[in-house]
This record gives C-alpha cells, sequence and structure tokens, in this order.
C-alpha cells in the first residue's frame, strides 16, 4: 500500500502544468457483489465482497484507485492504481494505461493496457494488457453494448470474449506437459445493469453477470481438472459463475 501512495504522489508531482489547467472532474462508487470475478476467474468464496473506487481526470489524464474488501474473511486483500491517457479521432477512441495490482498474500504484478473503440452500432471495443511482471503475457478482451429504453431509464446489455496469450497468471498446465498453454479462448461474459439517477449526482445501478469458459483449457484451468492433478485457479473450482449486485456511484 505504501508504494501505491508514493506512486500516485509522483505522479500528481510530475503532472504536466497543461493537464493540472484542463477541466478536472472526479468520481466515487462502491459495488457491492456477491462475488469477486475477474477475467472469468472466481476470487471470492460466496458471502459477498464491497468494492469502492474514487478517480479522477483532468484533460486526457485520469488516474483510479480501486480496492477489494472480502466480506466472508473480512480483508481488504486488493488495491488497483489505474492511470490512462485517453483520445478521440471522428468515431474512434483510444485509451493507453499502466495498472498496478497490490495483493494481499500475492506478488503484486503490473500491466500496461491499449483500449481502442468505434462509436458504431453495438459499440465494439477491443482491450490488450500486457502483463510485464509475474503474468510475462497478455491478455485480450473484445466486447460489444447495447442500451435499450426500459421507461424512463435504459437498460445496458454487454458481451466480452477474451484470449489468453501466455500471461502466467491466467493459465495452468493442463496437459501435464509442465508447461503453461501459450495461446487459448479464456472467458466469455454477459452482462446486463440498469443506471437509476436518485439525486443529480448519484446514481443507483442493479447488475448481473454471466461468464463461461470459452475453451477446454480454460475451463480445466479454472475447475483444476488437469493431467498432473493441479488445482483451479478458480475459487470452488467454479468454471460458470453468475453474479451481481448493485453499484452507487457520485460524480463531482
Amino acid at each position: 500500500m505504501k508504494l501505491i501512495y508514493s506512486l500516485i504522489l509522483a505522479i500528481v508531482l510530475t503532472l504536466p502544468v497543461s493537464a493540472l489547467a484542463a477541466e478536472t472532474s472526479g468520481s466515487a462508487s462502491a459495488d457491492i457483489l456477491s462475488n469477486y470475478v475477474w477475467r472469468g476467474l472466481k476470487l471470492s468464496d460466496d458471502q459477498g465482497v464491497i468494492q469502492p473506487s474514487v478517480g479522477i481526470t483532468s484533460g486526457a489524464f485520469g488516474a483510479n484507485l480501486w480496492a477489494n474488501y472480502d466480506m466472508d474473511t473480512n480483508e481488504h486483500n486488493e488495491t488497483d492504481l489505474t492511470l490512462s491517457y485517453s483520445r478521440s479521432m471522428d468515431k474512434l477512441s483510444y485509451e493507453a494505461g499502466f495498472i498496478y495490482y497490490a495483493l494481499d498474500g500475492l506478488e503484486d504484478t503490473q500491466e500496461l493496457y491499449l483500449s481502442l473503440s468505434y462509436d458504431a452500432p453495438l459499440s465494439p471495443s477491443a482491450t490488450l494488457y500486457y502483463d510485464y511482471d509475474e503474468g510475462d503475457g497478455a491478455f485480450l478482451v473484445l466486447s460489444v453494448g447495447h442500451s435499450v429504453p426500459v421507461g424512463d431509464y435504459e437498460l445496458s446489455l454487454g458481451a466480452s470474449a477474451s484470449v489468453n496469450f501466455d500471461n502466467d497468471l491466467m493459465m495452468n498446465d493442463t496437459d501435464g506437459d509442465g508447461n503453461l498453454d501459450d495461446v487459448a479462448l479464456y472467458n466469455g461474459e454477459v452482462t446486463a445493469s440498469i443506471a437509476i439517477p436518485v439525486f443529480e449526482n448519484v446514481t443507483i445501478e442493479p447488475k448481473a453477470a454471466y461468464t463461461f469458459p470459452l475453451s477446454s483449457d480454460a475451463k480445466d484451468t479454472f475447475e483444476g481438472t488437469t493431467a498432473n492433478g493441479n488445482s483451479g485457479l478458480s475459487i470452488d473450482n467454479d468454471s460458470s459463475i453468475f453474479y451481481g449486485g448493485v453499484g452507487i456511484s457520485i460524480s463531482f
């Protein structure tokens, strides 16, 4: 955690004057969810998690601090710092950034990412993450989304598919040859949420999601049914997970 705070201070002190002078906005949120699910991996028991987040943007620059609190163990076990730079060119938008994962009980790791999105039907986007630390590999997420009017509100629907590229943190030795699989389809996920404004800057958002493996290698990685008896990376060896909850967000 000390490293996280040191990074935040260093970034604030080194931001260009133009960024500090740009229009600045902030947000804070908290999700209360039935499970912590990350890239198809179930990382908590079924007692629920609380995931607070606070972010700030100044011009094209952004910073976000996110945490996970496990209500089963009563422990704060992860803090992530994300720094980003985003721009738009006509209908094409891109965002590049850095993520530092501070993990309790595991080695911290770091990723760089690049996200491209296009203003078109279904809002297609692609995000490539490169873990140059503990994972030493990449992870690609392709996604689409659509909004449907529901009374005075909009129901947001989304779907994504992912591919693992030699990221050691995401795969097991599924064939028992002593090597991690280099490339494999990973998980698919469908999501639904509806944002309900309650005050001028406050929104409550019920949400639900279902995630599932896209290949036998990914399924074996989640469940632990590997040739050499490795345990699954997903808690309870779950590979298909339905989870959800509610979030509250404040903009300022």
